[in-house]
């Protein structure tokens, strides 16, 4: 539903981008090198692992699988993209010729930006709208918002909106008056979910800690609002997690919560024991209705993430946050500013991520 969507079925793999019901599969074959697996891309280029690795990841295929600039991801044998970065000029043509409309429905830094960054890099031509000074604003709708930017011949929405499903109704909207060639990225709707978000931090976590079969991951805080925790529990799943744990508030935390098929807690000691990657979540006060905790400070004293509470954990965890932060809510700023912090990572990470994503829809 107008994210990027990973299926994983044996041989021969397939990576899945769909756009609405506009669906595009590409297989990927996988062939013996000795002891070790490579990847052969549609354009006949050749992925191959990293010594750590023995098969690649449906990460690393989903970010292999847009261009030739990002094929070589994993791989030290082709430019990077995190090469790319360090060039004094970090531009790559892919987008050339393109428009991408950001549409921002709701605040935004870190995705706003990085999708804005990420497009540029690819050539294309950004347009931000401003929708607190957009005809929006004076009762405009959001399809005729979309058909009036779709008459300025765009390529390309990104899409954030308070509204669950409001990017999966501007898709069938394009797909039913035979637009099929406008692209529409989900950059978060309402509770529903984050995708990009999702794929960012499963490449950060593959980055610092590798094989996914053998973590354990521990979700913290305000679940029950968060669609960055939905994106990232079917992340997890996909990529073989054998222990999801999900640690808050019962008043934070949705009903039912053990039918995603992770371990609930309730204690911080509890959950926190011997995990390898901390993911803390951000108190979602502007989607709460009613007093679902007494006050910020007691949320913190119980919830919040300190070095004593992160002293639970396995001595290399890794300590991730979608951010904004809220220092001294959720997280110490000792911790968000420690070592085991890789917050900032992430947000580097969301370039090179969104770039793939991008580059694979215009593919």
């Amino acid at each position: 539903m107008n994210e990027i969507l990973i299926d994983k079925t044996g041989q021969p793999e397939v990576i899945t981008a769909s756009d609405g019901s506009l669906t595009v599969s590409v297989p990927i074959r996988i062939k013996r090198r000795g002891s070790r697996k490579a990847v052969t891309l549609p354009d006949g280029e050749t992925m191959q692992p990293r010594p750590w690795d023995d098969t690649p990841t449906p990460i690393q295929l989903a970010l292999a699988r847009g261009h030739r600039w990002l094929a070589m991801v994993e791989s030290g044998e082709a430019r990077t993209l995190s090469e790319v970065a360090e060039r004094e000029v970090k531009k790559l043509p892919v987008l050339r010729g393109k428009s991408v409309f950001n549409l921002f429905f709701e605040n935004s830094t870190r995705t706003r930006t990085t999708f804005e960054i990420a497009a540029k890099r690819l050539s294309a031509d950004v347009v931000n709208l401003n929708v607190s000074t957009s005809s929006t604003a004076k009762g405009e709708s959001l399809l005729d918002t979309v058909d009036n930017l779709c008459a300025m011949q765009a390529d390309m929405f990104v899409v954030r909106h308070a509204a669950s499903g409001a990017p999966f109704l501007i898709a069938q909207h394009l797909i039913a008056n035979g637009r099929n060639d406008i692209h529409v990225v989900n950059a978060g709707d309402g509770r529903h979910a984050h995708p990009t978000q999702g794929l960012l931090d499963m490449y950060t976590i593959r980055h610092f800690k590798g094989d996914f079969t053998r973590l354990v991951v521990a979700i913290v805080g305000d679940v029950l609002h968060s669609r960055v925790a939905r994106s990232q529990i079917a992340a997890l799943k996909t990529l073989g997690v054998p222990e999801i744990r999900v640690i808050g508030p019962k008043t934070l935390l949705p009903s039912g919560l053990e039918a995603w098929g992770v371990r609930v807690f309730h204690d911080m000691d509890a959950g926190l024991k011997d995990v390898d990657v901390i993911m803390m979540l951000r108190l979602q006060n502007e989607r709460m209705n009613g007093a679902l905790l007494p006050t910020p400070q007691e949320f913190y004293k119980v919830w919040g993430l300190t070095a004593e509470k992160l002293a639970r954990a396995r001595p290399d965890a890794i300590v991730m946050h979608p951010g904004p932060m809220n220092r001294g809510v959720e997280i110490d700023s000792a911790v968000a500013d420690g070592a085991q912090a890789v917050i900032l990572n992430q947000v580097t990470f969301g370039i090179a991520v969104r770039m793939a994503v991008m580059s694979m829809l215009a593919a």
